[in-house]
């Protein structure tokens, strides 16, 4: 990115506004891509812990938080600057999330759940994609409806309708 601003302030130095222009939008894009990157690492991690939820058929303190927080920073990261638009809407998780995340996750899931006994192939036919798919949006959905300051009480509340949630909730194991 570096030699692409060096770039466009020669151009605009020298009057090269079109030239100026093709930069600002190949920054522009570089930019995009980033952070659709980083939506899709925190989406994966969501993800990696529900299928170790679905699976091992509980929640831990720790699987909670990971959830928590990866809702949080997607919030945070898929709101454009505008406040009024994102990066990914709502009916486009879908498809990101079939095109772009789950096959990674199942993977990196495949080293955690019930410590590492699945290999990814053998994760991929114990899981109820479709079942996963659904929960997966329904906890990003969260991010449209509320605001940050009542997000963590929410995903709390919603965790607890996960298998071993209620558990959770009463500090039962």
């Amino acid at each position: 990115m570096t030699q692409e601003l060096r770039d466009l302030r020669n151009s605009i130095l020298q009057g090269l506004y079109t030239d100026a222009l093709v930069i600002v939008d190949e920054l522009e894009g570089m930019s995009k891509q980033a952070i659709i990157g980083n939506i899709q690492s925190y989406v994966k991690i969501l993800i990696i812990h529900l299928i170790k939820n679905q699976i091992e058929k509980c929640l831990t303190n720790s699987w909670a938080a990971s959830i928590r927080n990866s809702i949080r920073e997607v919030k945070k990261i898929n709101i454009k600057e505008n406040k009024k638009s994102y990066y990914i809407n709502q009916d486009k998780w879908e498809h990101f999330i079939e095109e772009e995340v789950i096959e990674d996750a199942i993977a990196d899931a495949s080293l955690e759940v019930m410590n590492g006994v699945y290999n990814q192939f053998e994760l991929a036919d114990l899981i109820d994609r479709k079942k996963l798919i659904t929960t997966t949006i329904k906890y990003l959905y969260l991010t449209y409806f509320y605001s940050a300051k009542e997000l963590p009480t929410v995903v709390a509340e919603t965790l607890t309708q996960l298998p071993g949630g209620e558990d959770w909730k009463t500090g039962k194991r």
